[in-house]
């Protein structure tokens, strides 16, 4: 199934899509006890998933506005940095050059706090002064369904309820300059989420592909069978002594082809439109203003 947090009629609902007959059903209308966002559903949705039966025609998914899935994540998103082989090779004298020099040792895990979420066709601020290097990172994303703590990789996809898209803006000046990448990565705005969230039984996360476009071009064009950490490994890395919970999201890298690598670099201005595909769940697209 597909899930997206929906603003239709001025109200805020949890729904069920259908993206190819371009519909949708309010998850209340299915299950009348539901009260609940998206954190509500994901974690009771083995509760739940048996009494979402589509008995109707639903409504016109083009009259109501995508807003992010998770629209305000419970606590940081986890995320991974240097996770495509090529990636790694093309800002290996930037960003990074203070790491160990064998890619696989370790993932790199940061976070983006909960509060730069926005959702699609959302306008991402750029923040003038404060930075004049923004980039985009196009990332497939995974949302833990099943909470724990040191979940071993051959359990680990249990643990996983689906997957959205997620654009990793990096302010790359504040990146460097502090190190720890919190700062360069949390400014407002700067985690466009969605459109909705694919259940795991849909899609196989491990076998999709993931473009992005700037202005039309194409930037980025990778594939989850490349990642140097794959899913299992991630999921695993990030619960060692932290116990995940249901609805946290783990970001998973980003393919080769961000503005920081091109030669000259190429950073977003203005006006500019970052457009992102993943096979088996749909675009995401924000301007830059």
């Amino acid at each position: 199934m597909k899930f997206a947090t929906l603003s239709y009629q001025e109200k805020k609902q949890v729904c069920v899509i259908d993206s190819t007959k371009n519909r949708f059903w309010p998850v209340t209308d299915l299950i009348d006890t539901f009260d609940g966002d998206m954190n509500q559903l994901v974690q009771d949705y083995d509760q739940l998933k048996g009494k979402l039966v589509i008995v109707s025609g639903g409504q016109d998914l083009s009259e109501a506005k995508a807003l992010a899935p998770i629209e305000r994540p419970r606590r940081n998103i986890f995320c991974v940095g240097r996770n495509y082989h090529a990636h790694a090779n093309e800002l290996a004298a930037s960003v990074f050059k203070d790491n160990d020099k064998n890619p696989q040792s370790w993932p790199i895990v940061f976070t983006k706090v909960p509060e730069c979420v926005i959702g699609h066709l959302d306008t991402v601020a750029l923040p003038g002064e404060v930075s004049q290097q923004i980039d985009y990172e196009a990332e497939l994303a995974i949302v833990i369904g099943k909470g724990g703590k040191n979940i071993s990789r051959d359990d680990a996809m249990s643990h996983v309820f689906g997957y959205t898209i997620v654009n990793d803006v990096t302010a790359r000046d504040v990146q460097i300059r502090h190190q720890q990448w919190d700062l360069g990565k949390s400014f407002d705005t700067f985690c466009p989420m969605g459109p909705w969230i694919v259940t795991a039984d849909e899609l196989d996360g491990s076998k999709t592909r993931v473009r992005c476009w700037v202005n039309g071009e194409l930037r980025q064009d990778g594939a989850t069978p490349d990642l140097i950490f794959d899913l299992p490994t991630l999921i695993e890395t990030c619960s060692r002594g932290i116990t995940l919970y249901p609805g946290d999201i783990i970001a998973t890298g980003t393919p080769a082809g961000v503005g920081m690598g091109m030669k000259p670099a190429q950073y977003l201005k203005s006006g500019d439109v970052v457009r992102i595909e993943i096979d088996g769940i749909g675009v995401l697209e924000n301007t830059f203003k």
